[in-house]
Formats: structure tokens, sequence, C-alpha cells
């Protein structure tokens, strides 16, 4: 007997920053990779509702995260908090320097286009530096799907995020640069 996987209700699903570090195991992951530079170094986690990144200067550190409204995360230092839906942009200049920009959007499709473009995320994950494919809730649906991009400069890091949620037919992008 298998056991189904569902993400969070779309609905639930908010983009949050913060202005520490936030302790992994409040959320549950299921892939993780780095990217370092002689400035920084960042970890990229995925995790059930979608990603997690924590990027670390020599004196800043900053932590972005998409995950359920309900998951219980810390309010101290949480200097974003924002409900996955349309497309938002946002900036940040900390003190230390780093210049933060990110653009995020739900986009909800029709199932057709939904599972095509799920196919073509498939096809990129075996491109992509981290992704993890969730087991199907039923056997005609896709497994939920998270793929995340990076690229990773001696003076920035630039990360594509991907999540599907077959369920309703929706995938939620983000797209976060640093600047340092």
């Amino acid at each position: 007997m298998s056991v189904s996987f569902a993400r969070p209700n779309i609905s639930e699903m908010v983009f949050r920053l913060y202005g520490r570090s936030i302790h992994p195991e409040l959320l549950r992951m299921y892939a993780e990779t780095r990217a370092s530079q002689p400035a920084y170094c960042a970890v990229i986690r995925i995790c059930d509702a979608g990603h997690w990144v924590e990027m670390r200067l020599e004196d800043q550190t900053v932590t972005e995260i998409t995950s359920a409204r309900r998951q219980p995360l810390p309010q101290q230092k949480r200097l974003l908090e924002r409900r996955l839906c349309g497309q938002h942009d946002e900036s940040i200049t900390f003190p230390s320097g780093l210049h933060y920009q990110v653009s995020y959007q739900l986009e909800q499709l029709d199932p057709e286009v939904f599972l095509n473009f799920n196919e073509e995320l498939l096809a990129d994950c075996s491109k992509a530096e981290i992704s993890h494919r969730f087991p199907a809730a039923s056997r005609i649906a896709p497994g939920p799907l998270s793929l995340v991009r990076i690229d990773a400069e001696t003076d920035s890091l630039l990360i594509h995020s991907y999540h599907t949620f077959p369920e309703s037919n929706a995938v939620i992008k983000t797209q976060s640069l640093f600047e340092l």
C-alpha cells in the first residue's frame, strides 16, 4: 500500500523573508544543495510546500521560505509575509549592503496547459541543481514537483524556483536575486 503526498491547499501558501536564520527542523525537507563563493554561502532546500533558502554573508543572514500559512515559524525578524496570489515584486537593501530582489507569482492554469507545463518541468529536472518529485495523490494526476535552478556568481546569487500543485492546476514561480 502506498502513501500519497498532498501539498497544502494553494490558498494557504505564503512567501516569507527573515533577517535571520530559521531552523530547518521546523519544515519537512526533501532535498538540499549549496552554493558558495568567497563572500557568501547559501543553502537551498526543497520542503513539502515549496523551498527554504538561507543566504549567509559575513555579518548578515537572510532566509526566504515558501510555506503554508499555518506552518509555525518564528515572528522575530520576519521582514516580509505575503499571501501567494497573483504576482508581486519586493526589494530590500540591508545595512550590510546586501540588496535583495524577489518576484513571485501563483499561476492557475487550464488542466491541459498545466499537464504540458508539468511535463516540461519533469524534463528540466535533470538539468536543475535541485529537484524533487513527490508521490501523486491519485493514479490520474501527476505528483507535485519542485525544481530550483541556481546561478551563483562572485557578487550575486540568482535562484529560480517552480513548485506545482496538481490538485489545483497551479504553479508557484519565484525569482530571487541576492546582490552584494
